[in-house]
């Protein structure tokens, strides 16, 4: 059995779920969220968890198991504590200030940047050279996040651009002169 599978989805006091077809609603104190149930997966409610189990040992149906659970715990994860992913901005004067809900980002272009939130995302901005993308859903946090990378990614000789909080940059040597 998938190690990942096989272990049960513990539901926290306070997250309603409900099973409903193909389909699984959860619902906690930030939001709610919809996820898919996979091809030859089937979910049940035991004592405060969700156990998953699949119809056959077919490789679709073992890979099917696992990221279903995994799509269940982000769920569970994302109504009660909520995702997020933190971007450092490097170079002289890159700097993000937040304009409403939109990001405004100068980065070296000659014009300024602006960045509009997607459906249940919002941005943070603690100081001028950090973006916070806070959000319930996982995929969309970490979309929104690597978007807003893509603007201007570091480059391997200074560093300079936006990168993760958590990226190492591979810096290369200049020309030796």
């Amino acid at each position: 059995m998938s190690r990942i599978g096989k272990a049960p989805v513990e539901v926290p006091g306070g997250v309603q779920v409900e099973i409903s077809g193909r389909a699984v609603k959860v619902s906690g104190p930030k939001g709610e969220l919809t996820v898919p149930i996979g091809k030859g997966v089937e979910i049940q409610k035991e004592d405060g968890s969700l156990v998953l189990t699949r119809a056959s040992e077919s490789p679709e149906h073992k890979a099917m198991h696992g990221l279903t659970r995994s799509l269940l715990q982000n769920a569970v994860t994302g109504v009660t504590d909520g995702f997020t992913k933190t971007l450092q901005i490097a170079g002289v004067g890159y700097r993000a200030a937040l304009q409403g809900q939109d990001i405004n980002l100068q980065v070296g272009y000659s014009h300024p940047v602006s960045v509009s939130p997607r459906e249940g995302i919002e941005f943070e901005i603690p100081n001028a050279t950090t973006i916070v993308v806070r959000g319930i859903d996982k995929q969309r946090v970490g979309q929104m996040a690597a978007e807003i990378r893509k603007i201007r990614p570091p480059e391997p000789y200074k560093g300079k651009g936006i990168r993760y909080q958590d990226e190492q940059i591979r810096r290369k040597v200049g020309k030796a002169g």
